[in-house]
């Protein structure tokens, strides 16, 4: 049987407990927070005094902290590129919707909310250029983006899993300096969304693991291919207007290094945890080729940390179009 068959295979023998997993990790509508819940109310009498407070205390928040802010909700604006691409995987029934198609659709719409109260929190900040946001958001869902798992659902799932817990760490981050600040609506709306991450996170670690109990050996094997190419990030092909090629995304990355939100050692770290938690070194059952990516994953971390003591940050900020310097005083 070829591997795509099994995977399929695989796929169909999970899918009868996809119902039950939606109702572990995810929230239903009626239940969960909405973007109004952080935002000021436009119904209300005291709309413009909120709109006011938060655009004094926004002025306590660094040039680069408002970068990193950007890239985040950027990232999470570009969700319909996400759901076309995870449609598109070998057993999600986007014709005749099945258990994992109803997955893709919820876990979507929980993630669509990050990126609607990040924009209006944005919009009504007045610390940033909007329109040049919007053209990069714009670009970002057109271009679209390759993270080399093709259809393989045992790739995407090793993906997601690693890039809901860096989402996590990101927006915790964010909110911990927000908080610092003295801007603890900011930072409790950063801290709800980092919440949702870990939740999407210990779902998709738990698709792997149900994959690891039936398919070891091509489990390994689809978890060391994406360890091996690197795990790329969503906005990897960020780019701001009148680019074709742009370096945003290294900036971006840059500046997230630089103010401690995301780091070369936080990649390691969840790579760490991914192992400690899949149990690697402790699968069996495996073939002679599965046994050998085993051991280049559970020696990775000790490489990558030796890597990552090079890394040298630029000190100075870039200067991105979405936030003009002459705004933040």
């Amino acid at each position: 049987m070829s591997l795509k068959n099994v995977r399929l295979e695989v796929m169909q023998f999970l899918e009868k407990d996809v119902e039950s997993l939606i109702e572990k990790y995810l929230i239903p509508v009626e239940k969960i927070w909405q973007p109004t819940d952080f935002l000021p109310n436009s119904e209300g009498d005291n709309f413009f005094e909120e709109v006011r407070e938060i655009r004094e205390l926004s002025k306590e928040l660094p040039y680069d902290f408002w970068v990193v802010l950007v890239g985040d909700m950027i990232t999470e604006e570009a969700l319909p590129t996400y759901e076309s691409w995870l449609m598109d995987v070998e057993g999600v029934g986007q014709v005749e919707r099945n258990g994992w198609s109803k997955w893709v659709r919820h876990w979507t719409a929980e993630e669509n909310r990050h990126g609607d109260v990040l924009n209006k929190y944005l919009y009504l900040s007045g610390r940033v250029n909007m329109k040049e946001i919007e053209k990069t958001t714009q670009y970002l869902i057109a271009d679209g983006f390759d993270i080399g798992t093709d259809r393989d659902p045992y790739k995407n799932f090793v993906y997601t899993s690693f890039q809901e817990l860096a989402t996590y760490i990101s927006h915790n981050r964010v909110a911990k300096i927000a908080k610092k600040s003295g801007n603890k609506q900011l930072a409790k709306m950063c801290q709800i969304i980092s919440g949702d991450e870990m939740r999407h996170h210990h779902a998709y670690s738990e698709f792997v693991e149900r994959i690891f109990k039936v398919d070891p050996s091509q489990m390994m094997m689809a978890f060391y291919q994406m360890m091996k190419l690197k795990i790329t990030m969503p906005a990897h092909f960020l780019r701001e207007s009148g680019n074709q090629i742009s370096t945003a995304f290294e900036e971006f990355s840059n500046t997230a290094q630089r103010i401690g939100v995301y780091t070369s050692n936080d990649y390691v770290e969840i790579l760490e945890k991914l192992i400690e938690r899949w149990e690697i070194g402790k699968v069996t059952g495996l073939t002679d080729e599965a046994e050998k990516a085993r051991d280049y994953l559970m020696n990775l971390p000790a490489r990558m940390y030796r890597l990552s003591e090079r890394i040298k940050i630029p000190e100075n900020s870039f200067q991105f179009k979405w936030v003009e310097p002459a705004i933040i005083k």
